[in-house]
């Protein structure tokens, strides 16, 4: 079964890496170490609650692929995930920087590690160590993670091209009617985490609009002069 646990009590060292949580918890990305080992019930259930598009990391062995293949997911196979006899003493930190190097080049897909009981153990000791040891055979960690970042790009064309057709639509419509709709859209989206980012487009794309809006009006007929 799926572990979960709460925040741990440890002081927060503002020099060290921040910890890994074992939640899950908006702003957190989510980490499924699994073992060899897990069963098809838990592997069914693990599928169905995966995100769009999950990075799979999976050990070298003939175990990890057919658990992997039962995910119905490309993984991409890591060497450094294969069982070994005699781990060296770094073994653990080596693991856990794998997977941080993996899981930040895109913090918003969840990233699934495939490997043997032991490695899995030994990777959850410094990946999560708040948590306590259990016996599951897949374990959820949550890395602290921030917003998603604004597209300023996307907000700045939004914002140009609903200008201009509040302008063009100034006849039919009050001048401010679809700036204002997309800001209280934007609010709105301020409050689920998920679409955060949408809505701080949005009012960045209603401010330009008013910007825009405000050249088109000056521009037209009814200030010949112009400004």
């Amino acid at each position: 079964s799926t572990t979960k646990s709460g925040l741990g009590h440890r002081p927060w060292d503002p020099g060290a890496r921040p910890p890994a949580i074992v939640a899950v918890v908006p702003g957190h990305q989510r980490i499924l170490v699994v073992s060899t080992t897990a069963a098809e019930a838990e592997v069914r259930r693990l599928r169905a609650g995966l995100g769009r598009d999950p990075l799979v990391l999976t050990a070298p062995t003939a175990e990890a692929g057919q658990l992997v293949r039962a995910l119905g997911v490309e993984p991409q196979v890591e060497v450094l995930l294969a069982p070994v006899k005699f781990p060296q003493v770094d073994r653990g930190h080596r693991l856990d920087e794998l997977v941080r190097d993996r899981a930040l080049r895109d913090r918003f897909r969840d990233v699934v590690v495939v490997t043997d009981p032991a490695t899995a153990t030994l990777l959850l000791r410094v990946l999560a160590p708040d948590q306590l040891p259990t016996s599951a055979t897949v374990t959820l960690v949550g890395l602290p993670r921030g917003d998603r970042p604004v597209d300023y790009r996307r907000a700045g064309v939004s914002g140009v091209v609903l200008g201009l057709a509040a302008g063009v639509a100034e006849p039919l419509a009050p001048l401010l009617v679809l700036p204002a709709a997309a800001a209280l859209v934007g609010l709105g989206l301020l409050l689920p985490e998920p679409w955060r980012h949408v809505g701080r487009e949005l009012l960045l794309a209603a401010t330009i609009s008013l910007a825009v809006l405000l050249v088109v009006v000056a521009s037209s007929a009814r200030f010949p002069g112009g400004w």
